[in-house]
């Protein structure tokens, strides 16, 4: 089950990579239905018929690159979902042997519902607030896959470290705050908002006044979300959000990881702290390096896969503190 586990957290760091890809290279709506592509479940029976292709879904001009770019996020996710669910099935035989339940059985309907956003985010043409919450719930799935990994482990720390243990409730703090900032950094995304600012440190001149808060985190009424629905002020609204996010996150967890290094007598709990601020450093580079760079995919999907690193070794060092001592 353990190695089944792992699979199954490597699938879904995949997926989360596939899926910034995919909408980074304006491929949400490559596929214009679901589950499949112009029709068909194989991607190269669309690539023999584009001119069938082409006459069922004539306001979605067929375009080979996007449509590979979506049904292989596609076909990945559809693989970790079976994976999950062999998981489950798995930890219900193997009840006796005091194998947890609970957490499996929440991923599998976890995992449901991500098919659900997934089918929603194509059907609503894109809606933000649905491929923010997919986005969300990937990083929640790999979370929760990563926490039944450490649940299945042994590790312990000898004696305890009682030093740090009233840090238990400021590392949950911390993944409430990363959680919310990869939720600032989905809406931006979602919304084409990543090149709102193209300066440092906030943004352009006069940025001051034309944020616009009610607009930002607004919803228009539009039928198709696809390149952006808000104007200028309402995106660079979002942006300066994430940034303002941006420096909250790293003020936080650099206090938190210090402090943690400092006072904890495990080398365990250093270890998983100095990685803690290793990776928000990278991150933190990854990010300024969006702006500088005009966005380049590379450097924006390895963003995505930076955050989801981060949030593991939160949960990582959350576990530590609360199940191991």
């Amino acid at each position: 089950m353990k190695k089944l586990v792992v699979v199954s957290i490597f699938l879904a760091l995949v997926v989360i990579v596939l899926g910034a890809y995919a909408r980074l290279t304006d491929a949400g709506l490559g596929c214009p239905d679901w589950p499949g592509c112009y029709g068909h479940l194989s991607f190269s029976q669309t690539t023999k018929n584009i001119e069938i292709a082409q006459q069922a879904f004539p306001d979605r001009p067929f375009e080979k690159h996007k449509a590979w770019n979506e049904m292989i996020h596609r076909y990945f996710a559809s693989g970790l979902g079976f994976m999950i669910l062999v998981i489950f099935v798995t930890s219900l035989f193997k009840r006796a042997e005091n194998a947890p339940v609970k957490l499996p059985f929440f991923l599998l309907c976890l995992v449901c519902f991500q098919g659900a956003l997934g089918m929603w985010t194509v059907t609503l043409n894109l809606l933000p607030i649905v491929v923010m919450g997919h986005l969300l719930g990937g990083f929640t799935l790999l979370s929760a896959l990563f926490l039944l990994y450490l649940k299945l482990s042994s590790y312990r720390i000898p004696g305890g470290d009682h030093s740090v243990k009233e840090f238990r409730k400021f590392t949950i703090f911390g993944i409430a705050i990363v959680t919310v900032q990869i939720a600032l950094g989905g809406w931006t995304s979602a919304n084409y908002a990543a090149l709102a600012c193209t300066e440092l440190p906030i943004c352009e001149q006069g940025w001051l006044q034309r944020l616009d808060f009610s607009g930002a985190f607004s919803i228009p009424d539009v039928e198709n979300y696809e390149y952006g629905a808000h104007d200028y002020n309402e995106r660079m609204t979002m942006h300066i959000m994430h940034r303002v996010g941006a420096l909250i996150t790293f003020i936080y967890l650099c206090w938190l990881g210090m402090r943690l290094f400092a006072l904890a007598s495990s080398k365990l709990i250093k270890r998983l702290s100095a990685i803690m601020v290793v990776v928000l450093g990278a991150q933190v580079i990854l990010g300024v390096s969006n702006v500088v760079f005009s966005l380049p995919v590379v450097i924006a999907v390895m963003h995505n896969a930076m955050a989801a690193c981060l949030l593991l070794s939160l949960v990582a060092i959350a576990y530590t503190l609360y199940r191991k001592i």
